[in-house]
């Protein structure tokens, strides 16, 4: 394991705070997220994983704190946040695709409409990320004919087509019948051998205990422990961490 101090940082929050009225779903969070980063997030429901995750993007706006993006601080309300998205991929649970075009709009409309790439030069990465995620014969296809792991597997490429830096994954898998899981983890693990930055919202405990560097217990709002996995699976100090592994392991 790369010395964490050696790699660029990509993503580093600050006190981080989001308040839905009285509810304090975030509570002064602070971590960083380096280069080459598999970071899992694990916790009870509603215990603010996807709140944070959504808020690394700015989906969620913080209501304290700051979140600087290779150096620049999109909480700041005169960054263009949208230039700053173009860098930063985010698959959802539900797949997000448009249904009325196909498979291969779905993954060239972002890139040729934000000025990326020619349609010719889209199409010809379409082309490379379905052979990528397994789908070489998907492209004129439409969402409706895809099983829900296709679905998924498409999403994954079709936020690849932008090229970014970090990609977040808000529980990928858990739309998805008990079968199709693997299918999107292995895209998942392939990705992680490549180097690209992912910040994982997951169920899956084996997948955050396999392919993560990192991994973080969100408990009420703050990071109740966090380590390597190793670490973290076989020697939880928390005593909810604890609690919370007896449950799910």
């Amino acid at each position: 394991m790369e010395n964490n101090n050696d790699k660029e940082i990509l993503l580093e929050v600050t006190d981080l705070e989001k308040h839905f009225g009285e509810n304090k779903v975030l509570r002064g969070i602070s971590t960083t997220v380096s280069k080459g980063d598999v970071i899992a997030i694990v916790g009870p429901s509603g215990c603010g994983k996807s709140t944070f995750l959504r808020s690394l993007n700015l989906l969620e706006e913080p209501t304290g704190g700051t979140i600087k993006f290779e150096g620049v601080n999109i909480t700041d309300k005169s960054v263009n946040i949208n230039k700053m998205r173009e860098k930063i991929g985010m698959v959802f649970q539900q797949f997000n695709l448009f249904p009325n075009m196909t498979i291969k709009k779905n993954i060239t409309l972002a890139p040729v409409k934000l000025g990326k790439m020619s349609q010719a030069e889209a199409d010809k990465k379409a082309d490379e990320l379905l052979a990528q995620v397994g789908l070489p014969d998907k492209a004129d296809a439409y969402p409706s004919t895809l099983s829900g792991g296709q679905k998924q597997r498409i999403a994954i490429a079709r936020s690849l087509a932008m090229q970014p830096d970090i990609i977040l994954f808000d529980e990928p898998t858990s739309a998805l019948d008990p079968e199709m899981v693997g299918e999107v983890l292995n895209l998942m693990k392939q990705l992680a051998n490549d180097g690209m930055t992912m910040v994982i919202v997951t169920h899956e405990m084996g997948f955050a205990r396999e392919v993560s560097n990192r991994v973080m217990f969100f408990y009420d709002g703050v990071i109740a422990e966090e380590s390597a996995p190793k670490e973290f699976f076989d020697n939880p100090k928390n005593p909810r961490l604890k609690d919370f592994l007896s449950k799910v392991l």
